[in-house]
Formats: structure tokens, C-alpha cells, sequence
């Protein structure tokens, strides 16, 4: 349990940005109140530890990208770490499930990097069909490689998108415009944008496809989906793309259906291991290969898509601070009431507390207790956890406000319980 008064009329937050996050999340954060320090690389466990440790024992929010692990040993070691940023898609580098126990909300930002990504994939399937990279390496050695043979339009071809989310639907949308067949396959049931036409199955994708292009998460079902088996169902003289998460596509078997000439060639931006620094090797076995582009993780890697990422983001850690609302958090029940309309200065207790029998009544019968008027109260849950909003119509500098915050935090179902002025 964990009790924090955190309202910036109270005690001011603190936010730590590491690896270089867009300036446009720490002009946010300071503009709301939050004390902001930032780091251009990422840390190591250790290091993190102890960077958020001198920060003292206010509530405290981390900022990161894909090199930083916020880890269980993390978190346990800073229990006033009240919410982690994943300034970026993936999640994959965040100890979800024990933030999710210690009541700390994750935010990432799944939607302001898509264009970016989509416009990278429509743009190597037209240097894949072109062969653009290999005659480009042929001048470099001042051959002048000048021939159609090989070199095709990608009107009329067919694209196969595997993961029909953000990414992939909007893939979907340019690459019609580029007047291109589209199928698409998901797990999930998805709504087809324009005329892409949904596939039974993902090995009638690959059998039918021109393109295949990866748009999925890693999970356990991802990882490895694309091995030697499942390249070898798609077309002969087809190319495969993948933006998505480098565990995904078997890259040994790739390499040999490359070799081989069974797929034509292959866009990859996303490794099983990636270098930790601008300084430290690229490793692959791809390397070397004349049909395989290969990039550096740059799918969102704009200004435009970094730019969006750090308001996102931080625009959701400011909303968490100012009214504990959970919108677009991946750990905590999505909750986000209004506050009451009130003339005079209220707060809002926000428990975090396990999702069990008997929790409201034992909520209640405290708040029955405490003679405070009760002006509104919101509640949503997931398996694990609940999330309860208490407003109430006194100021988070009334000791009233904090007695009844500490008996709330004292039960054995709460998790966390904050205090903050509406």
C-alpha cells in the first residue's frame, strides 16, 4: 500500500525523460507544474535505480524510449514511482504485470508514429519492386546497372498486411492509392478500409501475396510466426517486409529463402537483437545480402512522429497527475470522469486496490465513517484491479481530505491511494 499525496498544490511531481525524448514532452510536462530533467541516452537498471532515487521521495514519473528497462526490481526499489511513459509503441521493455500489481500506469503511444511507419512500408515495397537499393550499391561501384529486367510497377500487384491495426490499415489505405490489391489477416475481427479483402487464413496470404508486409505485437503467438515453413507457402519471387518486432520472422530461414531466390527480395527495419547505442556493431546475418534492405529501427523515426509521440504521452502522464485519468494506459482499468462542477476548491482520491469481493463495501463504510460529503465517485476494473475515483468537496490541504485518503489506503485491498486537487 501506498499512500501519496501528489497534487501539485501539494507536493510538485517530478519527471525524468531519458534517450533523447522530443522536447515537446518536457515543454508539456513544465507547463503543467511537473518538474522535468532529461538525459539524452538510456540507463541501465542500476543506474535508473539511483537516478530516480536522487530525485528524492516525491511522486516521480520515467520517461523512455525502446533501450531503457523499467523493470520488477525497478519498481519495487522506487515505491514513489507513480507512472512510466513508454514514449514509443511497444511496451516490451516495461515490467507490465508488476507495475500492474504496484498500481503504476504505463502510457505509450500507439497512434502518433503510424504515418511514419506506414509511409516507410508503401515506400521500400516500391524500392523492392524497383530494385532500387542493389542498382544504387551497383553505382556506388561505378557500375551503371541501366536495365528494366526485374524491375516491375506495383500497380495491380497484390500487398498482404499481417496485423490489421494502426499501422496496418493505414499501409493498407496508401498502397490502394498506389493502386494495389490489398488482403489483410488478424486474429481479431477488423473492419476492412476501402476494398482490402480479408484472408481465411494467414498461409492463403502468403500464397496469394506480391508483398507480405508484418504489422504485430510481440506476444508468444508472434514470435517465430514467419519460420521456414510459413516463407515457404509465399509466392516465388515475392518480397517480405517487416516493421514491426524483430522476433517475429525466422531470420536464418529468411537469409536461405533469399539465397535461394524463393523470396526476391525483403525490407527489414526491426532485429532479434539490436545494437544498445549508435556506437556498438549492427550484427545479422542479412548483412551483405544485395535484395535485402536493411535500416536501423527508424519506422517512427521522424520529426513529425517524435513530435506527436512526446505530446501523446505526455499529454496521458499530465491527465494521470491532474486527474487520475487512465486513458490510453496499459496497466490500470481505462477510467476518465469529468470533476464535479464546484464553486468551491475539491480533491479526488484515487485508489487502486484488487479486484475482489467486498472492496466497495469496505470503501464505503469508510468513507460513512468519515463525515466527509461525497460529491461524485467513478469506478472501472479489469481481472486484477479496480480503479475508484472519490470526490469530495474539500481541499486537498484539509486534514479531513488526508485522514480519509490514509484510512482508504489502509485497507489490505488497496494497492495505491493518491490525493489531488480538482
Amino acid at each position: 500500500m501506498a499512500a501519496i499525496g501528489d497534487s501539485p498544490r501539494v507536493s510538485e511531481p517530478q519527471a525524468l525523460l531519458l534517450e533523447s525524448v522530443h522536447e515537446t514532452a518536457a515543454e508539456s510536462l513544465r507547463a503543467h507544474g511537473i518538474t522535468v530533467q532529461t538525459r539524452p541516452k538510456g540507463l541501465g537498471e542500476d543506474d535508473l535505480i539511483a537516478a530516480l532515487r536522487e530525485m528524492g521521495d516525491g511522486p516521480l514519473m520515467v520517461g523512455i524510449r525502446s533501450k531503457t528497462h523499467v523493470t520488477a526490481r525497478v519498481l519495487e526499489a522506487v515505491p514513489n514511482l507513480i507512472a512510466v511513459g513508454a514514449f514509443c509503441i511497444g511496451t516490451d521493455q516495461i515490467a507490465l504485470a508488476e507495475a500492474q500489481r504496484r498500481g503504476v500506469p504505463v502510457f505509450n503511444a500507439p497512434f502518433s508514429s503510424t504515418r511514419s511507419v506506414a509511409e516507410l512500408v508503401v515506400a521500400e515495397v516500391v524500392m523492392l519492386s524497383r530494385g532500387v537499393f542493389q542498382r544504387s550499391m551497383a553505382a556506388h561501384r561505378g557500375k551503371w546497372a541501366k536495365s528494366a529486367a526485374g524491375s516491375h510497377e506495383v500497380r495491380g500487384k497484390t500487398l498482404g498486411i499481417i496485423g490489421y491495426g494502426h499501422i496496418g490499415s493505414q499501409v493498407s489505405i496508401l498502397a490502394e492509392a498506389f493502386g494495389m490489391r490489398v488482403l489483410y489477416y488478424d486474429i481479431d475481427l477488423k473492419l476492412p478500409l476501402g476494398n482490402a479483402d480479408k484472408s481465411v487464413t494467414m498461409q492463403a496470404l502468403l500464397a496469394d501475396s506480391d508483398f507480405v508486409t508484418l504489422h504485430v505485437p510481440d506476444t508468444k503467438l508472434t514470435r517465430g510466426m514467419l519460420g521456414d515453413e510459413e516463407l515457404g507457402y509465399m509466392k516465388p519471387g515475392a518480397f517480405l517486409l517487416n516493421l514491426s518486432r524483430g522476433k517475429v520472422v525466422d531470420i536464418p530461414a529468411l537469409r536461405e529463402r533469399l539465397v535461394s531466390g524463393h523470396i526476391a527480395g525483403a525490407a527489414l527495419d526491426v532485429y532479434p537483437e539490436e545494437p544498445a547505442s549508435t556506437t556498438e556493431e549492427f550484427r545479422s546475418e542479412l548483412r551483405g545480402i544485395d535484395n535485402a534492405i536493411l535500416t536501423p529501427h527508424i519506422g517512427g523515426s521522424t520529426v513529425e512522429a517524435q513530435a506527436n509521440i512526446g505530446r501523446e504521452v505526455a499529454t496521458a502522464l499530465e491527465r494521470w497527475i491532474g486527474t487520475g485519468s487512465t486513458l490510453g494506459c496499459v496497466t490500470l482499468p481505462q477510467l476518465d470522469a469529468p470533476a464535479p462542477s464546484r464553486d468551491a476548491s475539491g480533491s479526488r482520491i484515487v485508489n487502486i486496490h484488487s479486484n475482489v469481493p467486498g472492496v466497495l463495501s469496505a470503501i464505503n463504510s469508510v468513507v460513512a465513517d468519515s463525515s466527509v460529503n461525497i460529491v461524485g465517485q467513478s469506478l472501472a476494473t479489469n481481472e486484477e484491479v479496480g480503479l475508484l475515483y472519490i470526490d469530495v468537496q474539500i481541499s486537498p490541504n484539509d486534514a479531513k481530505a488526508r485522514e480519509l485518503r490514509d484510512a482508504i489506503d489502509a485497507l489490505e485491498t488497496s494497492i495505491r491511494t493518491r490525493l489531488i486537487a480538482l
